[in-house]
């Protein structure tokens, strides 16, 4: 089949490359020259692993190619996926532009029957938008009445990191299509499309469009709720003296529950659940609901971000000048570079901003970390002075008066820990993603602090 593919962000990327490698000739087209020119030359401006081999084969036999020729994506493909950013509006609301851009252009150019899929996350009644914005533009060109189209919403839901995994085997595939005759034509071709992953079983859920919208957003918001419950809970373990890594399993063995996003830590973040809970919520303040539980996820999340560096003041004062310190993990989770809304910025911010000099690794996002540090950083280039960043973990730790973890890679999960100690000033950890033990730390002589877990004694 061919496939056009609008944005080559995260998801346009791995959808598009994900489809070509099952055999369809796809067409990615994105506006930003940079970016076409990166992948047109053999590069990939993302980290997500897999992704690059899926894409250098298929460059390699034609199936996958990109452009910023928007007539020529619009030609390609009966079906069109619009998979281009919805950042967070000043509001909290999903910033629509660009897929409102992308329906117009595909409007300008049709001349047969499309199906325009909503693949970006995106808020329910978007469909409605993206429909009017193709009937104006067939309009101006008088082919409102000859020309028809179908919009269909097919969130992905894809983790960063595990991507080409989870869209090469996914859980479940949710399609919203209309049940017009349009709509019918569309499911027809959609079901086609995915007929690949339905062999062993069915994973595609059909619903009405608008139904299939709110998925997403439900879907997001359910896990960021876990892992913001995690927190709170985790917070008052540290007061009682309860562990929370045994609440953890105790409660997830409950089948009604289960084990997943049930870790405290040091807070979420990346491009999803912080917008899509913001957005959510201002759906439903657009209908005169104010969803409570999701305002204390929030709420919470924030607050968590600031756990670490409430307890390394805790430890060693409020003024840390002077005081040196190791982070690390700087991208948001593992196996990405992704830095939005990542834990670390935070911390950063509290340590340079009470003095401190930091040194700082990561095995992946070392080179966003900058670009993304140099922003946050802009008004106070004194504090950015006292950042370094190092291409070894071990370098990080030289005369550091503690070490903070911010990431969970799995680099970080069994070091040298005589080697972690000859370097460090004090053999001092802070853990915000709970990576060891306390006991095994106290026992080797760490004075050792994690997420809910002061009940376990310290070195």
């Amino acid at each position: 089949m061919k496939i056009t593919i609008i944005g080559t962000g995260y998801v346009g990327l791995v959808t598009g490359a994900c489809l070509a490698e099952l055999g369809n000739d796809v067409f990615c087209l994105d506006v930003d020259e940079k970016k076409i020119a990166i992948l047109n030359n053999g590069g990939i401006p993302i980290h997500e692993p897999g992704l690059a081999e899926i894409v250098a084969r298929n460059r390699a036999v034609g199936r996958l190619q990109f452009s910023t020729d928007i007539a020529a994506s619009v030609a390609h493909g009966q079906i069109q996926f619009i998979a281009v950013g919805t950042p967070p509006d000043e509001d909290g609301s999903a910033d629509l532009q660009y897929v409102v851009a992308a329906a117009r252009n595909i409007g300008k150019y049709m001349t047969d029957f499309k199906v325009i899929v909503d693949k970006s996350t995106v808020p329910v009644g978007t469909a409605d938008k993206v429909s009017a914005a193709i009937t104006a533009e067939l309009a101006v060109r008088k082919l409102a009445t000859e020309t028809t189209f179908s919009v269909v919403s097919n969130p992905e839901f894809l983790k960063e990191g595990a991507a080409v995994e989870d869209f090469m085997r996914p859980d479940r595939i949710v399609i919203g299509c209309n049940d017009d005759t349009a709509g019918e034509n569309a499911r027809a071709l959609m079901k086609q499309l995915y007929t690949p992953f339905n062999r062993n079983h069915e994973r595609t859920y059909w619903m009405d469009v608008r139904s299939a919208e709110f998925t997403k957003y439900a879907a997001n918001a359910m896990l960021a709720t876990r892992i913001s419950f995690m927190n709170e809970l985790a917070n008052l373990a540290d007061k009682v003296g309860a562990d929370i890594e045994a609440v953890r399993h105790g409660i997830g063995s409950d089948p009604r529950i289960g084990h997943s996003f049930l870790y405290a830590g040091c807070g979420y973040g990346g491009s999803c659940f912080p917008k899509d809970v913001q957005a959510l919520e201002r759906t439903a303040r657009a209908y005169g609901q104010d969803l409570l539980i999701l305002r204390a996820v929030e709420q919470v999340n924030d607050r968590q971000k600031h756990v670490l560096g409430n307890k390394i003041v805790e430890r060693f004062g409020e003024d840390l000048s002077g005081k040196h310190f190791a982070l690390w993990g700087l991208a948001f989770k593992p196996n990405t570079d992704d830095m939005r809304e990542a834990s670390s910025r935070v911390l950063l911010g509290e340590l340079l901003g009470r003095g401190a000099t930091v040194a700082v690794h990561d095995p992946v996002a070392m080179a966003e970390a900058r670009r993304v540090l140099e922003l946050d950083f802009a008004n106070q280039p004194e504090a950015l002075q006292r950042l370094r960043f190092c291409e070894n973990q071990m370098e990080a730790l030289e005369g550091a008066e503690a070490l903070a973890i911010v990431t969970e890679w799995k680099n970080y999960r069994s070091p040298d820990f005589e080697q972690v100690r000859k370097h460090l000033k004090a053999p001092v950890i802070f853990d915000g993603r709970n990576l060891y033990e306390p006991t095994v730390m106290s026992d080797i002589g760490f004075e050792y602090y994690g997420i809910g877990r002061s009940v376990l004694t310290r070195g």
